[in-house]
This record gives structure tokens, sequence and C-alpha cells, in this order.
């Protein structure tokens, strides 16, 4: 009888503690953000970059972001011809600069492509050859943009009438108009500005 009081005595506080077990709510798991996982601007950010790849990565433009110091032309980008190089100052060799023949507008009668200030990228912002995230990050890389903040950046691709020239490229050698960069230029200027507005992500 003893050991059945015992018993007892030792069982109750045994069903108290299991009753507020059972009566406590679950904790749910605790549900983290892997660090590869972008937030959600972010990942806007890095749509509407690869939106403005497909405009930087053109010929248009590359050709005068050559890897090496020699502009290239076209949509093959062939070797600048005449052949010729980008000098000291990226705008010519000394004594033949590229003003001598490409003037501040297109000279379609002689085929000669023409915006203000003519000249190349500085050997810094070479973009021929290089992935998007390479691209991207050598055009917000301020050692190497001419040390041009964000805010800076869009307005050299929204305001830049050397950049405008992609969309305006004149009459080729053969009399055909050259290709212009793929998308139309106010589509461009809201891609860049919202791109930089969601914090202007680049791609790995």
């Amino acid at each position: 009888m003893k050991n059945r009081f015992l018993a007892f005595r030792l069982a109750i506080p045994l069903l108290g503690l299991a009753l507020a077990t059972s009566a406590a709510p679950a904790q749910q798991p605790t549900v983290q953000s892997g660090a590869n996982t972008p937030s959600s601007s972010t990942a806007e950010s890095l749509q509407l970059y690869r939106q403005m790849h497909a405009v930087l990565s053109h010929p248009r433009c590359v050709n005068c972001h050559p890897k090496d110091d020699t502009p290239k032309q076209g949509l093959d980008g062939h070797v600048h011809s005449p052949p010729i190089t980008r000098g000291p100052a990226n705008d010519g060799p000394p004594g033949l600069p590229c003003r001598a023949c490409h003037n501040e507008a297109n000279f379609d009668p002689g085929r000669v492509p023409g915006a203000p200030n003519w000249h190349l990228a500085p050997a810094s912002m070479a973009w021929e050859g290089k992935s998007a995230g390479e691209l991207c990050r050598a055009m917000t890389d301020r050692s190497k943009n001419g040390n041009r903040d964000l805010k800076a950046t869009v307005k050299h691709l929204t305001d830049d009438k050397l950049v405008a020239w992609g969309w305006s490229p004149g009459i080729d050698v053969y009399g055909k108009p050259r290709e212009p960069v793929p998308m139309p230029k106010p589509e461009f200027d809201r891609v860049v500005t919202a791109w930089a507005d969601t914090g202007g992500a680049c791609p790995e």
C-alpha cells in the first residue's frame, strides 16, 4: 500500500509536466536567408542590369572600349581603318587626334561617324571580351571609371552625347545605315535610372 501511494505521488508531477508540454505551442523553425540569396531590390537591380548589358556589350559601345590600344569598327569588331592607336590621352596619337577625322556629328557623305569629344575610353575601362559581371564592376569601380560615383555613372550613360551616338550611328562605308544599339534611348535611360535606384547591383 505504501509503495502504491509513493508511485501515485511521483506520477502527479510527471503528469503535470506532460500536460504543460503538450499545451505549449510548437516552436516553428527559424528560416534564415542564405548568404547568396539576393533581396528583392537586388534581384530587381540585377534584372535591370541584364537589360542594360544588351546595350553596353553591343559593338557600338565595345568598339570604343577596346582591351588594347586600337579602336575597333563594325559589328565584327575589326581593327580601325586606317590603323590608328589610342595615344597618350585616348584621343589619337600626337599629330593625328580623333577629331581630325571625326567631327561633332556624323558626316554621312564621307561615311565618317562623329559626335562631340570623339575618343576612346581609357584602358582601365576596357570592356572588350568581358563578362556581364566584369563589365559592370569595371563601370562602377571608381578607381577605373574616372572616379564617378553611381549618380555620375548614370549621368554619363544617359546624358553624354558620345554615348548617345550609339542610337544614331550614321551610314557605313557601304552606304547602309549602321545598326544602332538594341534598345530605344528613352527606355535605356529609364532602365539605367531604375538600376541605380535599386542599388546598382552587378552580376557575378
